[in-house]
């Protein structure tokens, strides 16, 4: 069984700084996107960034300059970084990986932007 294992969630201040871990476990032979998505309260659920297996990377465009997404490919993990965090990224954010040709999703970390 695969399993995502988050990380890193936590509050903080406005322009401060998080890191999300995400690592996945169980049988694994190939692991496709990695990703990491998001999910205000009374909003959809929006793609924040991602990376495919050959390293090609998307942002949201409001993340992009802020947020940078990397991949270890010998750990499955998935990390971002978090900088110049704004109260309006305030949401649960969830890792998102596609493994084995299906889709697996983390169980979600709150991340708090104060102002």
């Amino acid at each position: 069984q695969v399993q995502l294992v988050e990380s890193g969630g936590g509050l903080v201040q406005a322009g401060g700084s998080l890191r999300l871990s995400c690592s996945a476990s169980g049988s694994i032979f190939s692991i496709a996107v990695m990703g990491w998505y998001r999910q205000a309260p009374g909003k959809q659920r929006e793609l924040v960034a991602l990376v495919t297996g050959d390293s090609t990377i998307n942002y949201a465009a409001s993340v992009k300059g802020r947020f940078t997404i990397s991949r270890d490919n010998a750990k499955n993990t998935v990390y971002l970084q978090m900088n110049s965090l704004k109260p309006e990224d305030t949401a649960v954010y969830y890792c998102h990986a596609n493994i084995n040709l299906r889709d697996y999703w983390g169980q979600g970390t709150q991340v708090t932007v104060s102002s």
